[in-house]
């Protein structure tokens, strides 16, 4: 009769290295994803903060016949403001943004190093990102009035 002993303490030890390994890849996948979800709110945010800031008075003097440009550096003192107000770069160390103006819409890209609470295979300098954007329209009042 062969010996037997030990086989299944190999086995115990191989499937708990295996388990680890699936736990910290779950845990590293679902921290990517919120923190990805917390940059998607923050985009869509900063893009509806500045479409808000763009529409103020230059819209209203030009009339609303005309198309008025959106100022890009006006959008992107508004995202800064808006990023400020919020607190946003103490949530996200190293946030950056980029707004750029298509059209009558303003868009925001913001991405953030991504922090892993648990970096299995050494993934250490990645970072996450997301899009926002938000047009600037202007409708003529007298149209809601029937």
């Amino acid at each position: 009769m062969p010996r037997e002993r030990g086989q299944v303490s190999v086995l115990i030890v191989g499937f708990a290295i295996i388990l680890v390994l699936a736990v910290g890849v779950v845990v590293d996948s679902s921290s990517a994803y919120l923190q990805r979800q917390s940059l998607d709110n923050l985009a869509d945010g900063a893009a509806l903060a500045a479409a808000d800031e763009v529409r103020g008075d230059p819209l209203y003097t030009g009339g609303l016949d005309e198309r008025v440009p959106i100022d890009p550096e006006i959008a992107a003192q508004a995202v800064r403001a808006h990023l400020g107000r919020i607190d946003a770069y103490a949530d996200h160390p190293g946030l950056r943004f980029e707004v750029s103006v298509r059209d009558q819409s303003v868009v925001v890209h913001v991405r953030a190093p991504l922090d892993l609470p648990i970096t299995v295979g050494g993934i250490t300098d990645t970072t996450v990102s997301a899009t926002g954007s938000a047009a600037v329209i202007v409708e003529d009042p007298s149209s809601h009035a029937r």
